[in-house]
């Protein structure tokens, strides 16, 4: 078996509008904490060294993670929508797809018929429980702060679509699900429609599913289907989101 990282690390970055404070503690700095434990002084620890440890202020958004329904709305179906802590493990484990969009422009919205044809250049037909993963190249902007608006986003219509397929984990490889912040804007200022607002997102008001966000290396796999994906999210009690290392085994 092979396995690929499809992760962002959760680092402080000029891609992350959202500040991500962490701070490594050395063994040093540790010392006497950890000597307190054992009502032993900083000498009875070998060379004076206690343990290394990490401290993190941040969002749950940040770095790769999984959306709960919760994030999406307070109710879903008219039914209070799920934590993360609540969400079936079973979803987080399937048969991963890749759709190419690296072709769509900056900013542009991916509609049903765009993953259609995505599905028919590979030749695959989505089943219930599948991981589908849409490439938008965006990843490639990681450390810099254009990677905020960079990729093509999903529409409501194609969000919808997919679930209607039995899909119930989706992820992409930009900041966002939708299309990146200023294009929203930009169609709002145009249409005057609040609709276009966190679109595929406010799917999840009547439909739950959850969705991946921020994504990596979807062009170091060696196929677009035929593997398994991992991304469990962590345990955030009555949490929007869980972080999660997400990735892909291939059996070789």
């Amino acid at each position: 078996m092979k396995i690929y990282d499809l992760s962002i690390p959760l680092e402080d970055s000029p891609s992350e509008p959202l500040p991500v404070q962490l701070t490594h503690q050395h063994h040093r700095e540790s010392a006497a904490l950890m000597a307190s434990f054992f009502d032993a002084s900083v000498d009875d620890l070998p060379d004076g060294l206690g343990w290394g440890n990490d401290f993190i202020n941040t969002n749950a958004h940040s770095g790769t993670h999984v959306d709960a329904p919760w994030h999406y709305y307070p109710t879903c179906g008219g039914q209070r929508a799920r934590t993360i802590d609540e969400m079936p493990l079973e979803w987080f484990f399937g048969d991963g797809v890749v759709l190419d969009m690296r072709h769509m422009p900056r900013g542009s919205l991916i509609m049903t018929a765009d993953v259609e044809e995505a599905l028919a250049k590979i030749g695959y037909t989505l089943k219930p429980g599948d991981i589908v993963m849409i490439h938008t190249g965006a990843d490639k902007l990681w450390g810099q702060a254009e990677y905020f608006a960079a990729g093509a986003g999903m529409s409501a219509e194609a969000t919808r679509w997919l679930i209607g397929q039995g899909i119930r984990v989706m992820g992409i490889d930009a900041w966002g699900w939708d299309q990146p912040f200023w294009a929203m804007k930009e169609r709002f200022e145009a249409t005057g429609d609040p609709a276009v607002i966190w679109e595929a997102h406010r799917v999840g008001m009547d439909l739950e599913y959850c969705h991946i966000e921020k994504l990596a290396n979807l062009e170091t796999l060696p196929r677009p289907f035929g593997f398994k994906v991992s991304c469990f999210p962590v345990k955030l009690a009555g949490g929007s989101a869980g972080w999660t290392r997400v990735v892909a085994m291939f059996d070789m």
